[in-house]
C-alpha cells in the first residue's frame, strides 16, 4: 500500500503506518488526517510533535494514553486534561491513531502500561 503526497508514493503497511519514519513530512500527516476524516488543530500538532520527539529522541519510545495525558496536561498548562481529551482529538486512539499520523511504526504494545 502508499498514499500519493505531492506527486509521491509513499509506502504503507497494512494498517497504514509508514514503512520508513523518515518519509514523514508535515504533507504526510496532513494527508493522513485527512483519510481519516480529521482536521488537524494546534492541540492535534502538539500531540503529533510530542509522539515523534518521545520516539526519535528517546529510544523509539511510544507513550501509551496515559502518558500522554500527562505530557499534554504540561504542555497545555491545563490540569482538566484527561483521556477523553485526548481521544476527542484522536478517536481511533491518541496513541495508535495519533502515531499513525505522527509517521511512527505500529506499537506492538498490549494494553497495561
Amino acid at each position: 500500500m502508499s498514499i500519493n503526497v505531492d506527486g509521491s508514493e509513499i509506502p504503507t503497511t497494512a494498517t497504514g503506518f509508514l514503512e520508513n519514519v523518515e518519509d514523514w513530512s508535515e504533507a504526510v500527516a496532513r494527508v493522513l488526517a485527512e483519510q481519516e476524516k480529521l482536521e488537524l488543530s494546534e492541540r492535534h500538532w502538539d500531540l503529533i510533535n510530542h509522539l515523534r520527539d518521545e520516539y526519535i529522541n528517546n529510544a523509539g519510545n511510544q507513550p501509551n494514553t496515559r502518558n500522554l495525558v500527562k505530557a499534554m496536561s504540561r504542555a497545555w498548562g491545563d490540569k482538566s486534561v484527561n483521556a477523553k481529551t485526548l481521544y476527542d482529538l484522536f478517536p481511533g486512539d491518541p496513541s495508535k491513531q495519533g502515531g499513525r499520523i505522527a509517521g511512527l511504526p505500529e506499537s506492538r504494545r498490549k494494553g497495561g502500561y
